[in-house]
């Protein structure tokens, strides 16, 4: 059972703004550093532009579904934030979905073995 805590404390998230590694999507910005410890942390942002509180939340939700789904796929030790662009109030979930993956990937978040599991998967299928 793979465990992920929050990411609450301001002088982290400013800790990775300067010092962490970033990758833009269209929806998404993800942040990541090493944390040290033997589980990630997570930290989402929805700032006052996106709308008002019901459409904030709402990225939240996606965002933290999105993680979840794929949480067993991360690497662990590192703490993680997840900013939400303007473009991901009008995103569908499979949308900010994908774009947290393929930020995740760009940041070698997802593990080497879990990747290849994916590719071997879709060499595997059945031929008639």
């Amino acid at each position: 059972m793979v465990s992920t805590k929050s990411l609450k404390q301001n002088h982290l998230f400013r800790r990775l703004y300067q010092k962490g590694k970033s990758s833009a999507g269209r929806t998404l910005v993800v942040y990541c550093r090493k944390n040290g410890l033997d589980y990630n942390r997570l930290g989402l942002t929805a700032g006052t532009k996106l709308g008002h509180a019901v459409v904030r939340n709402r990225i939240r939700r996606r965002i933290r579904e999105a993680y979840r789904l794929s949480e067993s796929s991360y690497a662990l030790g590192y703490d993680i934030v997840v900013v939400a662009r303007h473009r991901a109030a009008e995103a569908t979930f499979q949308e900010i979905q994908d774009c947290l993956m393929k930020q995740s990937e760009k940041l070698g978040l997802i593990r080497k073995e879990q990747q290849h599991e994916e590719a071997t998967s879709l060499l595997d299928t059945d031929l008639p």
